[in-house]
């Protein structure tokens, strides 16, 4: 049986567990992921730091439709969802939540999926943000963005209590992941500035 809100509106949208998100991810969307400087890139993967976040802060996720069902204890969130956890935030289409034992065990998102962070973003077609082992993972094709730089791969792992993140491009050319960094340039090879004619 399949009940539109507000069944479960209030309470999964005032809902407070410890843990966010998608994340993403990034997985990030995003991602979010990479400060560029600590970026570790390898033929297969790269890895970088988020920094630290509060994974115990309140969940608040918004959007333009509710449909929750008593059965499959599912809550779907339709239409510029935004869920939103201390500085990280997901953007998405459609997030699902799976419920047990009352709280908010995992979210599902899916459709122009983004993860926002302080770092970056990352972007990708799917993305899960897991409450137990506090992770947020971004599929399909990710992109990852810190100011001009861009790292590509097809799946995105954030640890949220340590702000690690881990980038893969399994199934892409060569199995390996794509990064550009745009360096600035120096004061010494600056080109001078030309005097004004008198």
């Amino acid at each position: 049986m399949i009940l539109f809100a507000p069944f479960h509106l209030r309470r999964l949208r005032e809902i407070s567990v410890a843990a966010l998100l998608v994340a993403i991810c990034p997985a990030q969307p995003a991602p979010a992921a990479t400060a560029p400087e600590d970026a570790r890139t390898s033929a297969k993967s790269g890895s970088a730091a988020l920094g630290p976040h509060d994974s115990n802060a309140p969940i608040n996720v918004s959007s333009d439709n509710f449909v929750g069902n008593f059965e499959t204890k599912v809550g779907t969130y339709i239409g510029n969802v935004i869920v939103t956890q201390a500085d990280y935030k997901l953007r998405a289409d459609k997030v699902k939540v799976n419920v047990v034992s009352g709280k908010p065990s995992r979210f599902d998102a899916t459709g122009n999926v983004v993860f926002v962070s302080s770092s970056g973003t990352a972007t990708g077609d799917y993305g899960i943000y897991d409450l137990g082992p506090r992770t947020v993972t971004l599929t399909g094709h990710v992109v990852l963005t810190k100011d001009k730089d861009v790292m590509h791969g097809t799946a995105l792992t954030v640890n949220m209590v340590t702000g690690e993140s881990h980038l893969t491009a399994h199934g892409a050319p060569g199995n390996r992941v794509q990064g550009l960094f745009v360096q600035q340039p120096s004061s010494a090879t600056a080109k001078p500035a030309t005097a004004a004619p008198k």
